[in-house]
């Protein structure tokens, strides 16, 4: 089946795939620390091993990066 994932055109041999696997088959490594959007409504994290992606389907990783420094001085 053809679906989108984070814009790009992807293949999946399987007719329907949970969206846990999914996230494996793409090896995101850290699933705790993604968000996932599936037609532009976010899942549940809970829900990522129950919740299927089909055919034609748009799903986005969206990864949540910390660092960074913010500061009101004039360094």
């Amino acid at each position: 089946m053809k679906i989108k994932v984070n814009g790009k055109d992807q293949e999946v041999k399987k007719t329907s795939i949970s969206v846990y696997e999914l996230l494996s088959e793409n090896k995101v490594q850290r699933i705790d620390m993604v968000s996932v959007q599936l037609n532009e409504k976010f899942i549940r994290k809970e829900d990522f091993q129950t919740v299927l992606v089909k055919e034609n389907d748009e799903v986005d990783f969206l990864f949540f990066m910390g660092g960074g420094k913010y500061s009101n001085s004039d360094e």
